[in-house]
């Protein structure tokens, strides 16, 4: 699927090129729908080519795979589900996509006998062709939507659905050995011989994926629904203060303490304050199972979650590998400064301008402060007394790909700043506790640098002015063009000062 020849077939399950322009920066919308053995889900991507948002989102819990290790067969109230699903989201799909919907199907359908017929019934019924992948091709989308979120990854991606679970090892962005097993939920619930008998089987099947396998011991990246609710009532243990699934982080020990808080409280109880519906609730402690027999193999230097698969994956496929090489959360902020910034492009400067602020850097934190200043000044239209607010839970919550949950606590902060002096007396101090003092004080003093710049360069490729600092001597000199002296008035100059105090620096103001 390399997208060079003429023929649909070459495009995959697309059967048209997504990305033919190796510059896109938007990505026009795509809808996917993905027909599991749990659930049947429509996703429709837009926005920012390398890191597309969802426009929409739904899934329906259809349970096609229920039964399938005792009939062979798909789950006949599934059946009627799925396909009242389907041609729901053909309906939405016709109003909101720019292209026909694309559908693929993973471990239900192709293993069921009657796989073959509920697809032509879907195609008679709806006009949607479903791609049935198998496991290799599933574990491969799977990693390659990881790839999405975690460019050049090192580590083992692991995505449960119902029916099955699939492997695939990944590093410096390429992906090598794939397997795919019946490990998942559904199927473990109909192995014979109560707990003990599929205690036996998942240990078995296990040591099986580990000999193919073999070492893994970088980062295992989780995708799939089952994980996620593991993740969600691991947060909830932990009272966690943000919760974004995607790169929650776990260890095999809090792996371990969630199985036992799973088997500790009611299932209900326990359901409702995560979020979880009653079916997937009714799986969890199968999958919890198997995730600690994952780690305990493959001994992860750490447990982090995906809430990219397959879907995102299909977009990885028809990616040039210069849209591939761009990083994701420059990419995001850069769509949202050009869609939602009253003078976009003048992030650029602003970038210019605070660096200096920052001599020692580590390239994570540059692209970081670049990020802050891309996005700036997005959320100017949410009320004044919120603004800050609005930041904050912009970076926090927004869907953005290569952040992790400390980056995304830095990034808020920093914007936080850009608009509030203190962070004090705000809701979200329990997600300070996610920073070190030194990352809190580079935050603010990022923020403040922004408040100070927006306020005197509002335009793009403006006359800026010039920090110098010396951190050795604590100085802080501030060079002002005569062309802006006129912008430097009290206000500003009380922000400069507020910076210069942050920083601990003495502060001199020099005319140019």
């Amino acid at each position: 699927m390399d997208g060079t020849g003429d023929s649909t077939q070459e495009w995959g399950p697309f059967g048209r090129p997504l990305f033919d322009d190796a510059a896109a920066r938007k990505l026009s919308r795509v809808g996917v729908v993905d027909v599991g053995s749990n659930s049947v889900r429509l996703v429709v991507f837009d926005g920012a080519a390398r890191s597309p948002a969802y426009f929409y989102n739904e899934k329906i819990m259809c349970t096609l795979g229920a039964g399938l290790s005792e009939t062979g067969r798909l789950n006949p109230e599934g059946r009627v589900r799925a396909l009242n699903a389907i041609r729901r989201f053909q309906d939405i799909a016709a109003n909101i996509c720019d292209e026909p919907l694309t559908a693929v199907a993973t471990a239900a359908v192709r293993e069921a006998k009657d796989g073959p017929d509920f697809c032509a019934e879907v195609l008679r019924e709806t006009g949607l062709d479903i791609h049935v992948i198998d496991g290799q091709e599933e574990a491969r989308l799977s990693a390659q939507g990881v790839l999405l979120g975690w460019p050049g990854s090192y580590g083992l991606v692991c995505d449960i659905g119902g029916s099955s679970m699939e492997l695939a090892e990944m590093s410096d962005g390429e992906i090598g050995k794939r397997v795919t097993s019946q490990l998942g939920p559904l199927k473990l619930r109909d192995v014979p011989g109560g707990a003990e008998g599929r205690r036996k089987y998942i240990n078995e099947t296990l040591d099986q994926l580990k000999d193919y396998m073999g070492d893994q011991q970088n980062r295992l990246f989780l995708v799939g629904g089952s994980w996620r609710a593991i993740a969600r009532i691991d947060m909830e243990r932990r009272n966690y203060p943000l919760r974004v699934l995607h790169e929650y982080r776990m260890s095999t020990d809090s792996i371990r303490k969630t199985a036992a808080y799973i088997h500790a409280y009611d299932p209900d109880d326990l359901r409702q304050r995560c979020g979880v519906s009653s079916l997937r609730m009714s799986l969890i402690p199968m999958a919890a199972e198997v995730l600690i027999g994952i780690a305990d193999r493959f001994a992860p230097v750490d447990i982090a979650i995906s809430s990219y698969g397959i879907r995102e994956g299909m977009l990885y496929e028809q990616m040039p590998n210069k849209l591939r090489k761009r990083d994701p959360l420059i990419e995001a902020c850069r769509f949202a400064e050009n869609k939602d910034a009253r003078l976009p492009g003048f992030g650029k400067s602003l970038n210019h301008f605070v660096t200096p602020l920052f001599p020692d850097a580590t390239q994570d934190r540059k692209r970081l402060i670049k990020a802050a200043c891309l996005l700036h000044d997005v959320s100017w239209r949410a009320h004044p007394d919120y603004r800050a607010e609005a930041c904050f839970d912009y970076a926090t919550r927004a869907n953005l790909g290569g952040l992790s949950h400390q980056e995304r606590v830095f990034l808020g902060l920093a914007l936080l700043h850009r608009y509030r002096n203190k962070r004090e007396g705000t809701r979200f101090e329990d997600m300070f506790a996610l920073l070190s003092e030194e990352e809190l004080q580079d935050a603010e003093i990022l923020g403040k640098a922004l408040r100070f710049g927006a306020m005197l360069w509002m335009k793009k490729d403006a006359e800026m002015g010039q920090f110098t600092y010396n951190p050795e001597a604590n100085t802080l000199e501030f060079s002002l063009p005569q062309s802006s002296a006129s912008l430097f008035g009290e206000v500003a100059s009380a922000r400069l000062s507020s910076l210069a105090t942050t920083m601990g620096a003495e502060l001199s103001i020099v005319s140019v």
